[in-house]
């Protein structure tokens, strides 16, 4: 059902905790299909890149693994780099997932709206 590399981040995610002080903070949910599914990324940026990147993630196996990888692919890229870190891209990374789990892919949801509150916070 699930993808090995699903299973590897759901069983041993990466980047788990909360980052104090940190330069932004996101929210994401899975909507009305998967509404169990939750995520809450913390981002730390210095020189316009990621250096710190921490998530705390409610949810199915999907939602876990979607949110490790989305913060292992978002580590040390520039902001708009990080913001091409779509569901999709995060499906492929993870080697597919079920059809009805595709909105469990809450990481890069809430990655975007952690750059968002970055940058709202600097305007």
């Amino acid at each position: 059902m699930y993808s090995e590399k699903v299973i590897e981040h759901f069983l041993h995610p990466q980047h788990v905790g909360t980052i104090e002080d940190a330069d932004g903070f996101g929210k994401a949910g899975g909507g009305d299909r998967c509404p169990e599914d939750i995520a809450y990324v913390w981002i730390r940026v210095a020189d316009g890149r990621i250096a710190e990147i921490k998530h705390k993630t409610l949810g199915c196996p999907v939602a876990i693994a979607a949110s490790s990888v989305t913060c292992d692919m978002a580590l040390g890229k520039t902001l708009d780099e990080a913001l091409d870190i779509t569901p999709e891209v995060v499906i492929e990374a993870l080697g597919g997932v079920p059809e009805r789990k595709k909105d469990s892919t809450v990481g890069p949801r809430a990655l975007q709206q952690a750059i968002a509150d970055y940058r709202a916070r600097r305007e």
